[in-house]
């Protein structure tokens, strides 16, 4: 007579036995029909699973993240019988749930093309409109082998090979399709009513390029086809709003084949990485960073006693000199530990912090490279705190304070705090990592925001508090980090005097704002569609004449402008002013200042913004005293 307790607290009492979707449907009609899965002690099941004995159970819906990941796993099964129904000789290899969807591997003769995409996606729906159920069945290891190769499924029967021999394996089943899955899955194909295949694309065997190269089919799934809508109305909005394509459209920066992952700054896009690197330069003075630089190539032996070159081994670009091997470097903190090592420190130098806008290399897969968004050389707005363990505490939130004044001045203020605790592969002791982890946890605690548990994230040497954004299309950027290490300092030698006179290791507190300066440009670009703040606009206004006449008058206003500090331009060109106005807003310049006669007898300037208002006449006074107060966010 099991007893089943709910997410409330409440409790149901069974006679016999009892399924989830039983549970759901004693405490109504509208749970049942809405119940994909339940969570039982903890653990993902399917609808149909049964209980025997008192457990915890919660009832997953559309409504639950876990519901939706349910989802998507299940679509990803419903393409896969749907391309095996209309490509028989095709196989399946793998098929996960991703970030928004899912996708599945498949081993074809020939590749496979839109047209095919959307014969797949009519041949789901016409699957969901059959509504058949989803149901599990167990074998033993063995079997499952056999079951696979006389089907002729190779790589699941290998898959299922590198399975223990005394492991039981769970297969689905729906209709005549079979496939090797832990699940839970939704109860029948009629659940799966919101999807859409998005594009074909290859990927190796396992991910080793030695192996076959297969077809993989992405695709998005969702609970109704309102959320859909959403979704494929928010790729098109981030597809207009594509760095790439912008940064083309301003002349802001270009990448070419003979330098992968790497960033050609032109002027325009220069002036916006100045002007952010100036910005944050300030604000880590008047926040007590002193500014280092260090140098690009370092000896190979630094990088094994801080433990990079066994951790990031293969993303390290090597070089070697007169029988030496040497690392470009692939970030900051060992060379910063050179500077703090070079000189005896007191307990009364710390916290001493160090910053660098740091060039790093690191040996990027190549199909990974994007625009700004990923590349192989970088630079970060990197630093490093040396401190007392009594000092972690102030020294964090002092840091929290400052990455939010700073992302907030950015325009951004929905941030997402993750503290992710020790990963399986770490050095240092389990009592080093108990300290460090309680003393971010007591830091996030002082600030009142709300944080989640990331376990098993950290970074090798130590826990870390992840700082995410969210931008206007809903997307989550990961930019932000504190790191805390008790291990690195002592490995490379770090020690200071303390007050009774012993030596002491300082703690190292590894921190970023907006780590990469060119991803940050790349989101930024991304989120203001390229009408970029006029603080960070790298072209602020320009001035433009109707006839020769004004030609002067116009290099006059420019220059007063430009005495002012402000970045503009002048556009004297032989050319209808209607023309000019249309090129320039399609530059998302701010400010668009138009002199003809009357303007110019007047001593005055016609402003429109780059949204098309026409904010009428002003003197170049009135002018700058607007623009002034615009851009006082960046002068901080």
């Amino acid at each position: 007579m099991p007893v089943i307790t709910l997410p409330d607290g409440s409790e149901r009492s069974f006679d016999n036995p009892v399924s989830v979707y039983d549970v759901a449907a004693s405490i109504g009609a509208g749970l049942a029909r809405a119940a994909l899965a339940g969570r039982v002690n903890g653990e993902l099941v399917d609808s149909s699973h049964v209980m025997d004995a008192d457990s915890e159970l919660a009832i997953i819906t559309d409504r639950d993240q876990d519901g939706l990941d349910i989802i998507r796993h299940s679509t990803a099964h419903l393409m896969a019988q749907a391309v095996k129904e209309l490509f028989p000789t095709a196989q399946v290899t793998i098929g996960p749930n991703i970030e928004d969807g899912f996708y599945y591997d498949f081993s074809y003769e020939r590749s496979f093309t839109m047209d095919d995409l959307a014969a797949i996606e009519a041949q789901m729906k016409k699957l969901v409109k059959t509504d058949t159920p989803i149901e599990r069945q167990v074998m033993e290891r063995d079997e499952a082998v056999s079951f696979f190769r006389e089907m002729g499924e190779e790589y699941k029967a290998e898959i299922i090979e590198d399975i223990p021999e005394d492991q039981h394996i769970s297969l689905y089943q729906q209709g005549e399709f079979t496939d090797l899955c832990r699940g839970p899955h939704v109860p029948s194909t009629g659940r799966l009513k919101a999807f859409k295949l998005m594009k074909v694309a290859g990927a190796y065997w396992r991910g080793n390029s030695d192996n076959e190269m297969l077809q993989r089919i992405y695709g998005t799934a969702w609970k109704d086809k309102k959320e859909l809508k959403v979704y494929l109305h928010r790729l098109e909005e981030a597809e207009k709003r594509d760095h790439r394509k912008i940064g083309k459209a301003q002349d802001l920066f270009h990448t070419q084949e003979e330098a992968p992952g790497m960033v050609f700054w032109h002027d325009k896009g220069w002036q916006v990485y100045i002007v952010i690197q100036e910005y944050i330069r300030n604000k880590l003075r008047n926040h007590g960073y002193q500014e280092v630089h260090t140098p690009q190539v370092l000896d190979r032996s630094l990088w094994e006693k801080s433990g990079h070159w066994e951790k990031f081994g293969d993303m390290i670009f090597a070089t070697q000199s007169e029988n030496r091997e040497y690392a470009i470097k692939p970030m900051n903190c060992p060379a910063h530990i050179q500077i703090y090592n070079h000189g005896l420190k007191s307990y009364r130098d710390l916290p001493l912090r160090m910053a660098e806008f740091g060039s790093c290399h690191r040996n990027e897969p190549s199909g990974t490279l994007h625009g700004l968004m990923r590349v192989r050389n970088f630079v970060q707005d990197d630093a490093h705190i040396f401190c007392t363990e009594e000092q972690v505490l102030s020294e964090v939130i002092a840091f929290n304070d400052l990455l939010f004044e700073v992302y907030k001045d950015f325009g951004f203020e929905d941030v997402l705090i993750k503290l992710s605790t020790r990963p399986e592969k770490r050095v240092g002791s389990d009592e080093t990592w108990d300290k460090a982890e309680k003393a971010l946890e007591e830091a996030l605690n002082e600030t009142d925001l709300e944080w989640e548990l990331q376990p098993g994230e950290g970074a090798f040497y130590g826990p870390k508090i992840e700082y995410s954004l969210r931008d206007c299309l809903n997307r989550v950027w990961q930019l932000g980090t504190i790191q805390l290490d008790f291990s690195m300092p002592e490995r490379l030698g770090a020690h200071y005097v303390s007050e009774d006179n012993s030596k002491q290791t300082p703690v190292m507190l590894h921190r970023a704002i907006l780590g990469s300066l060119e991803r940050f440009i790349g989101i930024l670009i991304e989120h203001y569609a390229g009408a970029l703040p006029l603080w960070l606009s790298p072209q602020q206004l320009v001035v433009m004449n109707i006839t020769d006449r004004q030609a002067e008058y116009v290099e006059k206003v420019t220059q007063s402008v430009k005495k002012h500090g402000f970045r503009a331009e002048m556009d004297l060109r032989n050319e209808k002013i209607g023309f000019k106005i249309r090129e320039h807003t399609l530059r998302r310049v701010p400010y668009l200042l138009v002199v003809g006669d009357r303007e110019m007898e007047n001593g005055t300037v016609a402003v429109r913004s780059r949204s098309g208002e026409d904010l009428g006449s002003m003197s170049v006074e009135e002018l700058l005293e607007k623009m002034g107060e615009e851009v006082s966010v960046g002068r901080e």
